[in-house]
């Protein structure tokens, strides 16, 4: 079994910031020690070298192997920059090999703007990488800030990614198990032709909708099913989904 801590939209700054809430995620996913955390973008409010330095700092206290990727917050005031000096590359291949999962993270963003996109080239990358998948009968995930589906309760559709059609056109046509994403501080799922599109909401900020916490998904991986859970931090935990894997084999 692989267990996924997905953790999304810290937007670390002097205003906005919930520590409280993220010292609690920081104790709920340490104690399920989790094989690997995926961290979906805003790590930072203005995408301030300070701000990118704190956030360093927070994440080093979590105990599993943590990989992030950019959000369009990390993307301003020469974000990118900064992001890879502190935190690491911008997009990334993550390999465990010994359960067959493939995870891609994905850069999403465009400097100074809030809108999302893949661009051509990264888009190449990840179809030969997900032909490799294919090949090698490995449980694909892609990780990106932006989402790709529209999702429900977050008003006006805007900042959705500007390829995303041919980015879903992608990943359907390559069978990837799952997308995750966050940017809307709301989480989601949906499927799409056996893809599951994940969205976490957000870890530590204060910038909710309604009664929305503060929250994180978990995405349990068999040889058989697929399980995620929406854990929110005032304690309760929800099952967003149980299902079949694509490759499961009946006995």
């Amino acid at each position: 079994m692989v267990l996924i801590a997905h953790i999304s939209d810290l937007h670390v700054s002097h205003v906005g910031f919930n520590e409280s809430a993220f010292l609690r995620a920081v104790d709920e996913i340490n104690a399920m020690n989790p094989d690997m955390i995926i961290l979906t973008g805003d790590l930072t409010e203005n995408g301030y070298y300070a701000q990118f330095e704190e956030a360093k700092e927070y994440l080093k206290m979590f105990e599993s192997n943590l990989f992030a990727i950019p959000g369009n917050h990390d993307a301003r005031n020469i974000g990118k920059q900064s992001f890879e000096d502190l935190i690491g590359d911008c997009s990334w291949k993550l390999t465990k090999d010994d359960e067959d999962v493939v995870v891609l993270g994905l850069d999403s963003t465009t400097p100074d703007l809030d809108d999302g996109n893949i661009g051509k080239l990264q888009q190449l990358w990840m179809e030969n990488e997900l032909d490799k998948c294919i090949l090698e009968n490995k449980f694909s995930i892609v990780a990106m800030h932006h989402h790709a589906i529209p999702i429900p309760r977050t008003g006006r559709e805007r900042n959705i990614l500007f390829d995303a059609g041919d980015i879903l056109q992608s990943v359907i046509s390559h069978d990837v198990d799952i997308v995750i994403g966050g940017h809307k501080h709301v989480p989601n799922l949906w499927k799409m032709q056996g893809t599951l599109f994940v969205n976490a909401g957000s870890l530590s900020s204060y910038k909710l909708r309604g009664k929305d916490v503060n929250s994180y998904n978990t995405i349990e991986v068999t040889d058989r099913d697929i399980e995620i859970y929406l854990n929110k931090l005032d304690g309760n935990k929800i099952l967003l989904g149980n299902f079949k894997r694509r490759d499961a084999v009946d006995l």
